[in-house]
C-alpha cells in the first residue's frame, strides 16, 4: 500500500546519523505492517536498513539478534549440535501467520515492537530468555527481558523516538531441553496458544505462555512438578483478565488450551531422558 503522506524517508548509517524524533517518524525496517494499512498520521520514515547491522552474531556467551534479522535468516541459521533447543527457531517461525514472501521482510524486532499476542518472536525471544538492548531518545541504553518488554496487547516499554537494537539469547539457554506446543482455530491460523517448556542442567524446569495471553507469562520451577502443582500454579499466576480476546479465540477456551498444553510439555520433558 502507497503511504501518500510521508514527505521523507532518512536512512542513516550509524546511531550519530539517527534524526531527532518528531510526531510523525516512524522506523522502517522490514515495513510489512507498515505498509499493509494506512498510516495518514506519518509524515517520515526512518530508514534502519543502511545501518547494516550483522542480523546474528554468535559471541562466547549469547546469540544476538539483531531487531533487523529478518525471519527467513534466522531460521536458515546453521545452530551448533549443542544448541539442543535450536528447534524451537524453526517452530516459531513456522508459527507465523504469513507466506515465505513475508519470511523474507518481516523482521524479529519488528514482530517484537508490534507486541501482538501471538507474536512468535515473543515467544521463543522471551522462552529462551533473551534481553532487549534499547536504543533511548536521549541518548542512553537501557536493557530488559523479552518477558518484560511487552506489557500488553500491542503495547510495550518503548517511549518514542526508542529503537530497538538487538536480542540477546544466553547461549546456556539454547542448551536446554525443550517441548513446544502450539494451537490455533484453524490449521494456518494465527495462534490461539503457544507454550514453551525447557528443562535446565540442574533440573529447573520453566513455563513460557504466549498468544493465549496478553503478555508473555513465565512460571519458574526448582524440578519437574508434577500435574497438580502445574495446574495450581499457572491458575494463580495467570488471571482470568490475562487471556486475550479475538476472533481466533475466547479466553475461556484458551485457559483450558494453556492449561492442557502445560500438562502435555510437562509429560514429554517428564519423560525425556
Amino acid at each position: 500500500m502507497d503511504l501518500n503522506t510521508i514527505s521523507e524517508i532518512a536512512h542513516p548509517r550509524s546511531r550519530a546519523q539517527l534524526p531527532v524524533w518528531t510526531a510523525g517518524d516512524a522506523w522502517l525496517a522490514g515495513g510489512t505492517w507498515l505498509f499493509s494499512e494506512p498510516q495518514v498520521h506519518l509524515t517520515r520514515l526512518i530508514d534502519l536498513t543502511d545501518l547494516k547491522w550483522p542480523a546474528l552474531t554468535v559471541s562466547e556467551n549469547d546469540l544476538s539478534v539483531a531487531a533487523t534479522c529478518t525471519v527467513a535468516q534466522l531460521d536458515a541459521f546453521a545452530c551448533p549440535p549443542e544448541w539442543i533447543a535450536s528447534p524451537l527457531i524453526n517452530q516459531c517461525c513456522r508459527a507465523f501467520l504469513a507466506s515465505f514472501k513475508i519470511w523474507k521482510t518481516a523482521t524479529v524486532g519488528g514482530n517484537i515492537c508490534m507486541s501482538l499476542p501471538a507474536g512468535p518472536m515473543i515467544s521463543l525471544t522471551s522462552a529462551l530468555d533473551g534481553v532487549c538492548t534499547i536504543w533511548q531518545a536521549d541518548g542512553s541504553e537501557q536493557k530488559i527481558p523479552v518477558a518484560d518488554f511487552v506489557t500488553g496487547n500491542q503495547s510495550n516499554v518503548l517511549a518514542p523516538g526508542d529503537l530497538l537494537r538487538q536480542i540477546d539469547i544466553p547461549l546456556a539457554a539454547m542448551k536446554r531441553r525443550s517441548a513446544f506446543r502450539q494451537i490455533s482455530l484453524t490449521p494456518v491460523g494465527r495462534s490461539a496458544a503457544l507454550l514453551i517448556g525447557s528443562i535446565a542442567g540442574d533440573g529447573a524446569f520453566a513455563l513460557t505462555v504466549t498468544a493465549s495471553t496478553v503478555l508473555p507469562m513465565q512460571m519458574s520451577f526448582a524440578r519437574m512438578p508434577d500435574a497438580k502443582e502445574l495446574r495450581e500454579t499457572i491458575l494463580q499466576n495467570i488471571s482470568d483478565d490475562l487471556y486475550h480476546t479475538d476472533v481466533h479465540g475466547k479466553p475461556v477456551w484458551r485457559k483450558h488450551m494453556t492449561l492442557r498444553l502445560a500438562e502435555e510439555i510437562r509429560r514429554e520433558l517428564e519423560t525425556l531422558p
